[in-house]
């Protein structure tokens, strides 16, 4: 089947953007991001060639885990705005030509929630069961989501002398799957998003939401999994779950659905390939990310892999051995303050890169060029850094920075008013920000936008069959991803000193050619493929195999 004939599956050639409405753009200059001016900044989206808006938790919260503590998950926190502003919001998307998919977070709630405070009423409360309790926690037990701030994941609740069960902090106490009430609850919050447009979920913590409790049968947990994907269908046949499961690909394949069940997830993060890739930036050596791909499963077209550089956590290492997560962290993260958990990194890529504009170039081309859909987090298109004095992961949750005015243009409230602060050092918004960039070609805004643009008119990155190159250079990526629309190669070089490469490209027809997708530059092809690509140091080049009739404008 041609790629033309699945244009129904439409997020194989997304461009996602995740964002916090909170830190976005603050209308009503409250200090707080809220949905009108959300609302007013989808025009920069639209430029900059987003095709899907993912947004981070809006919901009703106390906001002791940044709105992932939720006490309503059919609401929105009043400080952000109100029902009716996030149905505009998703219709104001849709006719700039994007979607609105938003984070899925029901494997706990606040312990404010209604329910749970229903529950700890009394042992016979009407939404007991919603939870997990037990009177002694067992002797083995799960280790904690984090380490250094929760010692167990086990609370005692004084009032009736039981203990709940929190994967995550001792404030959001898990909800218990095995309750066929949770479920319908879980169903129905999904249908309500969907009635008001969105066009999807980013499953939050995926592994721990099917998890039964311990010692419950429910069977299959994946069934659990099926359950929600055939819903989802039902409702809307365009929407989809992409899932946070940081697992080894093996593993990975369960969430996806085996061939012969019904399909899970629709999309999934590649955590592994995203920390081969500091690997590689810390040894300016292509090996490990390339290791790593060649491991990484090819999956049915149904399916898909999200790529990212970062994300709005920690930048997790938990994956590489202990020698390799030290590298990483002596490499970028070389102040205690810098790591978090022992396993992650609390920055951003330009930091992390000291500045250099090549290097953080070149891994945005592998960002956009790698077989897969590309996620971006608000502020990478123009650079931004983290704020140090923020604590942990909010330290890359920053305020956007779209002027070089008083808190970068996000809010005229006080600071001591704002749900964040920005950078203060050479990352604050008088030396990053959209406005200055927006009109410079040359500028991180404009680079990445020529990448959006490229692959979005690429469609084969998105669909096609990825292979590595072979060519000899341990500093040097290359690969091709082949569709039935043609063939995309891409080559990266992780080191410091400018090289040439030969790719083996293999047989091609009489008068086919390599274009250069970013200069009006175009190589003969002999019969058998091989020629020298010219590489700058940190430098990327991406082209196309044009064969005499290719009609695609290049």
């Amino acid at each position: 089947m041609r790629i033309t004939d699945r244009s129904d599956l439409w997020w194989k050639t997304a461009v996602v953007y995740c964002l916090d409405v909170e830190t976005y753009m603050d209308w009503n200059d409250d200090g707080y991001g809220d949905f009108e001016g959300l609302a007013h900044r989808l025009d920069h989206l639209s430029e900059l060639g987003v095709t899907v808006i993912w947004l981070m938790p809006f919901q009703p919260t106390p906001d002791r885990d940044d709105g992932y503590d939720i006490t309503d998950f059919t609401n929105v926190d009043r400080r952000l705005g109100s029902l009716g502003d996030v149905a505009e919001f998703v219709r104001t998307a849709r006719d700039r030509g994007m979607r609105v998919i938003i984070d899925f977070v029901m494997n706990h709630t606040s312990d404010r929630h209604p329910w749970f405070t229903s529950a700890r009423r009394s042992r016979t409360a009407p939404f007991r069961d919603f939870y997990v309790w037990v009177d002694e926690p067992p002797k083995q037990q799960a280790q904690t989501v984090f380490p250094g701030e929760e010692d167990s994941v086990w609370e005692h609740d004084e009032r009736t002398g039981q203990y709940y069960l929190h994967t995550f902090y001792g404030h959001q106490p898990d909800l218990n799957i095995a309750n066929p009430a949770v479920r319908d609850e879980i169903a129905k919050t999904i249908g309500f998003w969907l009635e008001l447009g969105v066009s999807g979920f980013r499953v939050d913590a995926v592994p721990f939401l099917i998890e039964p409790p311990v010692g419950v049968d429910i069977g299959d947990p994946h069934e659990f999994l099926r359950d929600i994907r055939r819903f989802l269908q039902r409702r809307s046949s365009e929407a989809v779950l992409l899932g946070e499961v940081n697992l080894p690909f093996d593993q990975q394949l369960e969430f996806f659905g085996r061939p012969g069940n019904p399909a899970e997830l629709t999309m999934q993060f590649d955590f592994l390939g995203m920390q081969a890739l500091y690997l590689s930036l810390a040894r300016e050596d292509a090996r490990p990310l390339a290791a790593s791909l060649a491991e990484r499963p090819q999956l049915e077209p149904e399916a898909q892999w999200a790529n990212f550089v970062r994300n709005h956590d920690e930048l997790t290492l938990d994956k590489l051995t202990d020698a390799e997560r030290e590298e990483v962290f002596e490499a970028f993260a070389p102040e205690e303050w810098m790591r978090v958990y022992g396993r992650g990194i609390v920055r951003r890529l330009p930091p992390m890169l000291e500045g250099d504009p090549r290097r953080i170039r070149m891994v945005y081309s592998l960002l956009f060029s790698l077989p897969g859909t590309p996620v971006l987090f608000y502020g990478e298109e123009i650079g931004m850094g983290e704020n140090a004095a923020e604590r942990k992961r909010l330290a890359v949750r920053t305020p956007m920075q779209w002027t070089d005015e008083a808190n970068g243009g996000f809010s005229r409230a006080a600071p001591r008013k704002l749900a964040s602060r920005p950078p203060t050092d050479g990352y604050a918004p008088e030396h990053v920000n959209v406005e200055a960039q927006r009109h410079d070609p040359d500028s991180l805004l404009g680079v990445i936008r020529g990448f959006a643009a490229v692959y979005r008119s690429s469609p084969e990155i998105g669909w096609g069959r990825f292979e590595l190159l072979e060519h000899g250079q341990d500093a040097v990526l290359a690969h091709r991803i082949t569709a039935d629309v043609g063939r995309f190669v891409a080559v990266h070089n992780f080191a410091a000193v400018p090289t040439v490469v030969t790719l083996e490209l293999g047989e091609v027809a009489q008068d086919s050619k390599l274009s250069d997708l970013f200069a009006v530059d175009a190589f003969d092809l002999d019969a058998s493929g091989r020629i020298d690509v010219h590489l700058d140091a940190y430098g990327y080049r991406w082209f196309r195999i044009v064969e005499p009739d290719d009609r695609r404008l290049t």
